[in-house]
């Protein structure tokens, strides 16, 4: 199969077969990382804004990093529940392509910040149970695109990031009209059951590259690309 796909040959020009997929990594820290995920074939590149996470990031060097890749991935702000004030320095600084909102903002919300910047809104949701989607209706037609995390752990201060997956056949009761990205305890391992399982027309990726919290490891995300290839090969 890797002869196939062309990886033996150049290990660095076969991102052509996850076109079908949106895959955002998050929490991106430094600028070999962020290379090595847009090269791969991220089309999405997180900048998480969030103190007490381990993969808060400056304004300023989360521009820095952006411009590294302005152009070539989507560049989205991950916020919780963050004032205007905070906005502001992320939209100026960054000049993100998406905001993210991960905390409990209201649908009146997330159309206020829409208006403020002129920019498309992620809303993120924690999910456990089938009564955790019954959330998502009122957002339906105001936010742009959802993304399904698991509920934290108890005692995690974290919305997501914490490597907890949650049961994925939840999400064959939503209709189908919600456009979302798929994420929660993903990595290499388990990826390709996560896509054919859910059908996601996107997936998020954070803690399962990394070799410790807020570490982004370069052999991890090498590895995660090439599971989720040659997932995409096999069922194109």
């Amino acid at each position: 199969m890797h002869e196939r796909l062309g990886l033996d040959s150049d290990p660095f020009s076969w991102h052509f077969a996850l076109m079908k997929l949106d895959i955002k990594i998050c929490g991106l820290k430094t600028v070999e990382t962020v290379d090595r995920a847009v090269s791969r074939g991220a089309t999405h590149v997180g900048f998480i804004f969030f103190p007490k996470s381990p993969r808060d990031i400056a304004p300023e060097i989360a521009g820095d990093l952006a411009d590294c890749i302005r152009g070539r991935a989507k560049i989205v702000a991950v916020t919780v529940d963050a004032t205007d004030e905070e906005l502001d320095d992320i939209v100026h600084l960054v000049r993100p392509d998406i905001l993210q909102m991960h905390g409990h903002e209201s649908p009146e919300r997330l159309l206020q910040v829409k208006a403020l910047y002129g920019l498309p809104v992620m809303k993120a949701f924690s999910v456990r149970d089938a009564a955790d989607l019954d959330r998502v209706d009122p957002y339906i037609g105001v936010a742009d695109r959802f993304l399904f995390d698991a509920k934290a752990p108890a005692g995690s201060e974290l919305p997501g990031g914490n490597g907890v997956s949650f049961d994925w056949s939840l999400m064959a009761s939503l209709d189908g009209s919600p456009d979302y990205m798929l994420s929660g305890g993903l990595n290499k391992d388990n990826v390709a059951q996560a896509i054919a399982s859910t059908g996601a027309r996107g997936i998020d990726i954070s803690s399962g590259v990394e070799s410790a919290p807020g570490v982004k490891d370069l052999e991890m995300i090498d590895a995660f690309f090439q599971a989720v290839a040659e997932a995409n090969h096999r069922g194109a």
